[in-house]
């Protein structure tokens, strides 16, 4: 048991350095290996990234609350609950994003597969603002569920539970070791199998979180198997052969 207890504090400190370094990262691997797209084009897409998983994130965050949105309604604090900080997601976040990505590309004719360069740099950035949930403990609503395993943590309330986080570390830098070996993959390919597999992990890890189910799963769980299901499909869409020239 590890009495690491809670700290609120540090996760704005470390959401700051996560975002931080992934641009870094970003930054040198665009230095490195170059961009399939013009310069201008690139900051079109950076920011219909952000813009996207701003709202993504707070739309699949809020409604992951479910209950309290019901209650907040029937109440008539709604409006204070929406404009309350906190209640994002990382997965809202990335599929917000990916969506206005595709959205402002389609907008503006860009027909070349802009994500690759984000796939390193996202798993880098995701790990480092994880570690902020993990010192922020029960204050961060991403703790696990109670366990007698032998590396059990103590956040505070004398409870041992599934150090989620750490998990989600470890699979991340895996993933990130894995994305970054230089291979031979169809332009987009490495994008997709980033968030194919960021999107997997957490069906699989929720399972160890305490959230509320809707029908077996919880609505971040959900929200993956859709995002997958837009994988499938749109790579399925894409005519053989050219997967590495048309954007879906």
């Amino acid at each position: 048991m590890i009495p690491i207890g809670s700290h609120p504090a540090w996760h704005p400190v470390l959401e700051t350095l996560a975002y931080a370094s992934a641009f870094a990262v970003y930054r040198a691997m665009r230095a490195r290996q170059g961009d399939v797209i013009a310069e201008a084009q690139r900051w079109t897409v950076l920011a219909a990234a952000a813009v996207g998983a701003l709202a993504g994130s707070r739309l699949l965050g809020i409604a992951e609350q479910w209950p309290t949105v019901v209650e907040a309604w029937r109440s008539g604090q709604l409006l204070r609950l929406l404009i309350a900080p906190g209640g994002k997601t990382i997965v809202g976040g990335l599929l917000g994003g990916w969506a206005a990505v595709e959205m402002a590309k389609k907008l503006t004719r860009i027909r070349r597969r802009t994500g690759d360069l984000f796939a390193v740099p996202l798993c880098v950035g995701i790990a480092v603002g994880r570690v902020g949930c993990f010192a922020a403990g029960l204050a961060d609503d991403t703790y696990g569920k109670p366990t007698h395993l032998p590396w059990a943590v103590n956040l505070g309330d004398g409870i041992g539970r599934h150090p989620v986080q750490i998990y989600e570390i470890l699979f991340l830098i895996l993933l990130a070791i894995f994305l970054s070996r230089p291979r031979d993959w169809p332009e987009g390919a490495r994008f997709r199998i980033f968030l194919a597999g960021y999107l997997a992990w957490r069906i699989a890890i929720d399972f160890l979180k305490p959230q509320p189910l809707l029908t077996g799963m919880n609505l971040i769980q959900w929200a993956c198997v859709a995002g997958i299901a837009s994988l499938a499909l749109g790579w399925a869409r894409t005519p053989k052969g050219i997967h590495e020239q048309v954007a879906v």
